[in-house]
């Protein structure tokens, strides 16, 4: 393609930039505007299919500051990926799927964004993708001045350089504006320098001159290490009156100033037709976008364990053993490994884990990123930070559907010593708020080792939680394997551990073992109480709870009581009409001090004696 089409494409897409801003009364111009020329030239330059976007071996293109969707979105209708008058007449309308900031799916748009600084780790996972594939595709990420001053893109820049990833090349549009004025001012930062401290090759270009656009793309494909290219440009380039003014950053124009604007660029305004059809568009959600693949694993041979063990290493075990059977399996670590037991897979598959370090906001987004390339990727932390401390990545990742399995360990009082700062809390509430995600608790080492080969051969969003300590596999009343050799994982049912018809016990993970103690003493008391072990606390089986939840309930939970297991039940039977006899929730309703785990439970009322007592009090008037 010669430089006068470039720029011809690019002067109409300026036009369609502002008629789609103008259209929707909403969106950002002026970082559109500084940005079109690198992204025409990109889509150029790139080995991308319009008639096949999502073609195996394409070049991968992240656009990271998604507020430049019109740019985005103008540049794909321009090349053919998406039909033109749907992009200017449904921009940022319900019924559209052209949102208001890219979103994944559309043909040609890799990777959901919006809020900034995420971008450059998804372009680590889909690089390292590439690598473990032995695939040459190359992946770009666009991204802004401002958002370069986040400690995640630090984050993932020293990753690019760790791993010698030459397939990955950074764009910066490097306007110097952001919302509140310079970037230079706000927070500045040295791209150069940092750049190249982390071990990257860095070139400098003006962003609006094609030939030195050209050039640099040619020069970082043929670098044997990761390259950034610092893109000089002007917010609003094309229009006089915008250029180089903040105001545009998210101002669409005026009737007054869209008529000056395309006359400046000549370029017919025919805006009213496109306001028409948007008036004619229904008000209803736009169609979701399919984005899943279908999962190919050998899942291997269950393991049983008879002897004290810890669900951590029988997560370990399983992880290792499907890297082991497929190549497809690569995990994520924090420097846990020990902790996490990845110290297995390191030993026994090296090649399939990945150490981020002490940077877990990249760790989990890189993860969402290689899960969709095909990888079925367990990202293992502590629960305070796989779950707390990740919480946007998470969000993120489930805005993107990715198929990550979030493994989290020390969860809970469980983690003892630790104390407050360590104790997880939220590890089955948080994730509601990540549309999508399935939350499982397994009881001991067994279902452990069965729930991580179920979700690995199930495509979607997963957390997998679990405590700290060692614990006796679960036994029948006749002191048999609860979960033998003959156990199958259904996500969702709720496992009946003891018969009983004078109260009943609903609880999960690390105080199960508590529990069936009690329980077996207060049969010996008289008093035949059920005891349920609910896994899946956020798809509760309504079957099981109907049969057991009409007399007296105790809910236990290791877990924040006020938006825990003990909310949801009451949340489910109230919806399901049932009144039981009485109900109580005991869990943990304040910040815990440090201390074993066993005098953890004692203060909250979570060991043997705690668990009676509160089964008694239900039986008083």
């Amino acid at each position: 393609m010669t430089i006068e089409h470039l720029k011809e494409l690019a002067t109409n897409c300026r036009g369609d930039i502002l008629k789609m801003t103008s259209v929707a009364n909403s969106g950002h111009p002026g970082g559109s505007m500084s940005s079109i020329d690198l992204l025409v030239t990109l889509y150029s330059f790139a080995n991308v299919f319009p008639n096949d976007p999502w073609n195996e071996n394409r070049d991968r293109i992240i656009i990271s500051h998604g507020h430049i969707s019109p740019a985005v979105y103008s540049t794909l209708a321009a090349y053919g990926f998406v039909d033109r008058e749907k992009v200017i007449s449904g921009f940022r309308h319900p019924s559209s799927i052209f949102e208001g900031h890219i979103t994944r799916g559309i043909p040609g748009v890799e990777w959901t964004t919006g809020n900034l600084g995420q971008g450059l780790s998804a372009g680590v996972g889909m690089a390292l993708a590439a690598k473990f594939k032995n695939k040459d595709y190359h992946v770009y990420v666009l991204m802004s001045d401002g958002e370069s001053a986040k400690g995640q893109v630090t984050e993932a820049r020293r990753t690019a350089s760790k791993y010698k990833l030459n397939n990955l090349t950074v764009i910066v549009d490097y306007n110097d504006i952001q919302i509140s004025g310079r970037a230079k001012d706000i927070m500045y930062v040295d791209l150069k320098k940092e750049y190249e401290a982390a071990g990257w090759k860095t070139i400098e270009i003006d962003g609006h001159d094609y030939e030195q656009i050209l050039s640099a793309l040619k020069i970082a494909k043929k670098d044997n290490s990761p390259t950034v290219i610092i893109a000089h440009t002007i917010i609003g380039k094309g229009v006089s009156f915008m250029e180089d003014k903040p105001d545009y950053h998210g101002k669409p124009l005026n009737r007054e100033e869209l008529e000056h604007a395309l006359n400046e660029l000549n370029i017919e305004n025919d805006i009213e037709k496109f306001i028409k059809i948007r008036d004619s568009l229904p008000i209803v959600e736009h169609e979701k976008i399919k984005l899943e693949y279908d999962v190919k694993i050998n899942t291997g041979k269950p393991r049983i364990y008879t002897e004290k063990t810890d669900n951590r290493t029988a997560l370990g075990r399983a992880i290792a053993d499907l890297a082991i059977n497929n190549n497809n399996v690569v995990a994520v670590d924090c420097d846990l490994k020990g902790s996490v037991k990845l110290n297995i897979l390191d030993k026994e598959r090296p090649d399939r884990i990945i150490e981020i370090g002490v940077q877990e906001h990249n760790a989990a987004a890189l993860a969402g990123a290689l899960s969709v390339e095909g990888f079925v990727t367990f990202f293992a932390d502590f629960g305070v930070f796989g779950i707390d401390e990740t919480f946007n990545q998470h969000r993120l990742n489930a805005i993107n559907h990715t198929n990550l399995k979030v493994v989290v360990t020390h969860c809970g009082i469980d983690v003892g010593e630790d104390g407050k700062t360590h104790h997880a809390l939220n590890y089955i509430s948080a994730p509601t708020s990540w549309f999508g995600f399935k939350v499982i608790v397994p009881v001991d080492p067994n279902q452990t080792d069965r729930v991580v080969r179920y979700v690995a051969s199930r495509y979607g969003n997963f957390v997998v939680a679990m405590g700290r300590s060692k614990l006796e596999p679960i036994k029948k009343e006749d002191g048999t394997i609860f979960f033998d050799e003959n156990y199958e994982f259904k996500y969702g049912k709720i496992d009946v551990l003891r018969e009983g018809n004078d109260a009943v016990i609903i609880t999960m993970g690390s105080i199960i073992p508590h529990a069936i103690k009690a329980v077996d003493e207060l049969k010996r008391e008289g008093i035949d109480v059920a005891l349920l072990n609910v896994s899946c606390p956020l798809d509760l089986d309504e079957e099981t709870l109907a049969r057991y939840s009409r007399t007296k309930i105790l809910v236990l939970e290791d877990h924040n009581v006020f938006n825990g297991l003990g909310k949801m039940i009451e949340a489910k039977l109230f919806e399901m009409r049932i009144l039981p006899e009485k109900f109580l929730k005991v869990g943990i309703d304040r910040f815990p001090v440090s201390g074993d785990y066993k005098y953890l439970f004692k203060l909250f009322g979570l060991d043997k004696e705690g668990i009676i007592k509160n089964i008694k009090i239900l039986f008083e008037e």
